[in-house]
């Protein structure tokens, strides 16, 4: 490629988001294919939550991008910073959340609370990210929200990464002193009933951010060689395609691997971490780094607008592909299959129903579900992103230039 430096927007990237939330929507329902299906097979696609570190390293990778070389931990730009987060994660997952303790208001679902007695206290720890810190609380709410506090926890600890990366070129020795200390928040507390409070090292390499840091700092660190070299290349090797490769190889490794007592996936397996939170994460940043430099087939796929559209409105998509959205879809899709067979019989036909076949439901319900995360995309998420980004809230809001330039002669008086 004739270009040396990257465009701060890459639209395949975007792409990968809508892959890596689609691969999480299998692993959830996997269970849905027949016995028919094998038993092998089942156990593969069940490892497919793998979407969740590609989202991780992506994450690491585009804040690296973007902060690395423009980072000043001045208040205006820390403020600056923590808006432009929020703005993109928050509002959302607010609004969901909110109806998700409104559905068990009504409805009295415990999977929404997890069994927790006190429902107002628990949606305080939910709409803060703090019940991704106990094991026993991590699924409630918005279950798959608990990834959402390890990326907050990636956005605080992002500036003071970079900090001490540049500060003490002690860049890889990093992941090691964060997940160590996770290692002994466990021996602390391991005895303590405090709601699994990093209960277990199970939870804190698989649920937290201190265990699962090197996903973050591999995309950090490929960010880091695009700033150093460019996307200019003289090898011809198809990483991208090698990578996508490798990546799914990991899935299939996990999958081979038994499932520990009490837990649900190879992912849980002592060996199933090191796959997932290691090899894997370093195999997306090779398939990362094919679809930056290359022009093949797959970049085209994933940089088509509407696979874009897809990618944008994927957050959406993955906050409510499991919880009370996809159970009132799933049960009006199973009302319909009632009343085509009402009908039947009042036509005294013996014909089968398209809703009868529950791996056919998915594909429906699939569908149903990216059309709402479109809509509230468009309708919701997006003009809130940029409400907030051009709001006063956090800090008075100023052109992108006035603030850099503010916060680069901040920083130059700082280190006379």
């Amino acid at each position: 490629m004739s270009q040396k430096t990257l465009q701060n927007y890459v639209p395949a990237l975007t792409g990968v988001r809508a892959l890596a939330a689609y691969l999480v929507f299998i692993s959830h329902y996997e269970y849905a294919f027949d016995e028919s299906f094998p038993q092998s097979v089942k156990r593969f696609l069940q490892e497919f939550h793998f979407g969740v570190t590609i989202f991780f390293v992506l994450s690491g990778f585009l804040i690296a991008y973007r902060y690395y070389n423009n980072f000043y931990l001045t208040t205006d730009w820390f403020k600056q910073y923590l808006k432009n987060r929020v703005a993109r994660i928050y509002p959302m997952y607010l609004l969901l959340t909110l109806g998700a303790f409104t559905y068990f208001y009504f409805t009295g679902d415990a999977q929404v609370t997890a069994g927790f007695a006190h429902p107002f206290g628990l949606l305080l720890m939910n709409v803060t990210f703090l019940r991704g810190f106990f094991n026993d609380l991590k699924f409630t709410g918005i279950a798959q929200g608990w990834s959402l506090t390890v990326e907050e926890c990636f956005y605080f600890s992002a500036p003071f990464i970079f900090l001490v990366a540049k500060k003490y070129n002690k860049f890889y020795i990093q992941p090691l002193i964060v997940t160590g200390f996770g290692a002994l928040l466990v021996l602390i507390f391991r005895n303590f009933d405090w709601y699994g409070f990093f209960g277990n090292f199970t939870f804190m390499m698989v649920y937290t951010f201190l265990g699962r840091c090197f996903e973050f700092f591999v995309g950090i660190q490929l960010a880091l060689m695009i700033h150093k070299k460019g996307i200019q290349r003289s090898n011809k090797l198809l990483y991208t395609y090698i990578g996508i490769i490798l990546v799914f190889i990991c899935p299939y490794l996990m999958s081979l691997l038994p499932i520990p007592a009490g837990w649900t996936a190879g992912l849980h397996n002592p060996l199933g971490i090191v796959v997932n939170n290691y090899l894997l994460a370093v195999s997306i940043a090779i398939f990362f780094y094919g679809l930056l430099t290359e022009g093949t087939v797959l970049k085209k796929v994933l940089s088509n607008k509407f696979v874009e559209l897809l990618g944008k409105s994927s957050y959406i998509f993955y906050l409510i592909h499991l919880g009370y959205m996809y159970k009132y879809i799933h049960d009006g899709v199973e009302w319909l299959n009632d009343k085509v067979f009402e009908w039947y019989d009042k036509w005294g036909v013996d014909w089968h129903s398209p809703f009868e076949y529950d791996w056919l439901n998915l594909i429906f319900i699939f569908i149903i579900l990216n059309g709402i995360s479109i809509l509230l995309f468009k309708t919701i998420e997006e003009p809130l992103n940029h409400y907030i980004r051009k709001s006063d809230f956090l800090i008075k809001n100023k052109s992108a230039d006035k603030v850099s330039h503010k916060d680069a002669a901040s920083a130059t008086a700082n280190s006379k």
